[in-house]
């Protein structure tokens, strides 16, 4: 929330609430879930890359040893994988990425049809 204070030019001294700080912003969405979103994206490139890429191999690398004593920290995969659980994403679907898009949009052209079409029936 710090981010869209400043950039509004919001000091914590002027007691505006974060609701009214992000109605003037026009933020719709938190922060956390465009990070979390374009971690996905980013994820979702790398694996599509070609075996051998710099990015790919940094990404299946494991440091060797073992780790200090104490609660694991979770790396940045187990992170990826727990977001793609909450999105109902499964493992193989970046590799169909232009094909979803193509069914988004062809979604999306049917539904303008289809309004298109009950406008034109609400006029007769």
């Amino acid at each position: 929330m710090e981010f869209w204070r400043r950039s509004a030019r919001i000091s914590r001294k002027d007691k505006i609430r974060n609701t009214i700080t992000k109605q003037k912003m026009n933020v719709t969405r938190s922060l956390l879930e465009d990070i979390k979103t374009q971690q996905l994206k980013w994820y979702g490139h790398v694996q599509r890359m070609e075996e051998g890429r710099l990015p790919k191999e940094v990404m299946k690398w494991s440091p060797p040893g073992r780790r200090k004593r104490g609660r694991p920290k979770a790396t940045w995969a187990e992170g990826i994988r727990g977001l793609m659980g909450e999105k109902g994403l499964i493992k193989g679907d970046w590799n169909y990425r232009g094909q979803l898009e193509e069914e988004d949009d062809i979604i999306v052209r049917w539904a303008q049809e289809d309004v298109a079409t009950s406008n034109n029936l609400l006029n007769i």
